[in-house]
């Protein structure tokens, strides 16, 4: 296993800390690994095997624990039978994509009132701490949130498999651009005959158990229609008429309400990401005409092909996955008469930043500047593009998106 290091490090600062560790993303980002890291460096601090219970709920041998009940009493029982041999000790509790137990929250709860544990979890839908969930574990749980590998972490994985050493790092990019950050293709040797349909038979699992079935969504045609209008519109301000209309020209209807509960769906699988516009004047969110961004964009380019000409949406799906990662807020910029790509704040931080393709002419250098230029606060401002020679100026920094990405 590949350790991943950001995460670990966010792990570690609450192992045998009264907090149920919630352990949140897409499927196959890497939820599942970090259990086994965890569970690996408890083995190396002396704990022994029999105090660290893992149970993956994907797996048939789990089936029979899928409820709540079934689940507490097979573990107190084993807690039981540690205390009637005078070893009552800490157990480690993990429980992998902890959606399949009926009453999951009921038997964590308990496990943290009635024993000596340590608990973790992992789940693949966002809806994991929505409503009475919440409410029934608040104060009690920290969320970690994973996402598909970063460009540096693409970099590490291709180094750790033994992958072409040959390719430059430009070469790296363009392969990270074009198959996303799924750990999984660094076992396919980023071979687009395998990495393709690997993408997208996890596109159609994700589709199928995290969507489909999990809010029992009928029509499925529609339903990947508009998963392929997002695709095809990511970067691009959001309009359920645009939606509405498209589908129109395709003599299909889907009502604005049904829109909106396809795009909660996704979101809640962790295939889309909103992002809300900013009035910066104002001050204030706006309640209409947001973004959407893709978890992983290696899987657009597996369902529709990898398009060259797309390049600038797929630069802006990537920094604002990199934002996430690095734990900022994530807003879409709106100023008087221009927009800005990304307003990112972190405490008390705040960055400004400008994505686009190349600063090919005076007129796009003047498009992508002057937005930042009318800004009057002192909050770092950036514009990323693929250019080789530096364009900044007046206080705004230019970079190349690939040295941005590796920055740490």
């Amino acid at each position: 296993m590949i350790k991943r290091d950001v995460y670990m490090e966010k792990v570690r600062l609450f192992i045998d800390k009264p907090v149920i560790k919630i352990i949140t993303g897409m499927r196959r980002s890497g939820k599942s690994v970090i259990l086994k890291l965890v569970r690996e460096e408890l083995l190396q601090q002396g704990i022994p095997p029999e105090q660290i219970l893992y149970f993956n709920f994907e797996s048939l041998g789990a089936a029979s624990l899928r409820e709540a009940d079934a689940l507490y009493a097979f573990v107190a029982n084993i807690a039981r039978q540690q205390s009637s041999r005078q070893r009552l000790k800490r157990l480690y509790i993990m429980l992998d994509e902890v959606q399949q137990i009926k009453g999951w929250e009921q038997a964590v709860a308990s496990f943290r009132i009635d024993l000596n544990c340590d608990i973790y979890v992992t789940g693949s839908n966002s809806s994991l701490l929505s409503g009475d969930i919440a409410v029934r574990l608040a104060g009690r749980y920290v969320e970690i949130k994973i996402h598909p590998l970063s460009f540096a972490e693409h970099l590490n994985f291709t180094a750790t498999m033994g992958e072409d050493q040959e390719k430059d790092l430009n070469r790296q990019f363009a392969d990270y651009l074009q198959y996303g950050g799924l750990p999984g293709i660094h076992e396919m040797n980023i071979n687009t005959d395998a990495v393709t349909p690997y993408l997208q038979d996890i596109y159609n699992s994700v589709l199928l158990k995290d969507v489909i079935s999990g809010h029992r969504i009928r029509d499925t045609d529609l339903l990947e229609r508009t998963i392929l209008f997002l695709m095809d519109n990511i970067g691009r301000i959001f309009s359920a008429k645009r939606i509405s209309d498209f589908l129109k020209s395709q003599n299909r209807r889907l009502s604005t309400e049904t829109i909106y509960n396809y795009l909660n769906a996704l979101e809640d699988a962790f295939l889309i990401r909103k992002v809300s516009r900013w009035d910066i004047k104002g001050k204030r969110i706006l309640e209409t005409q947001e973004k959407y961004y893709l978890e992983d964009f290696g899987l657009k380019n597996a369902l529709m092909g990898y398009d060259k000409d797309f390049i600038a949406g797929l630069l802006e799906n990537v920094v604002f996955l990199e934002l996430q990662r690095r734990d900022y807020e994530v807003f879409v910029g709106q100023g008087a008469n221009c927009e800005i790509d990304f307003i990112a704040r972190r405490r008390e931080e705040t960055i400004y930043i400008q994505v686009t393709y190349l600063l090919a002419s005076p007129e796009t250098i003047e498009r992508e500047f002057a937005p930042l230029l009318n800004i009057r606060d002192n909050f770092p401002k950036y514009v990323l593009s693929m250019d080789e020679f530096n364009f900044g100026r007046q206080g705004i920094i230019h970079r190349h998106i690939r040295d941005w990405l590796l920055d740490c």
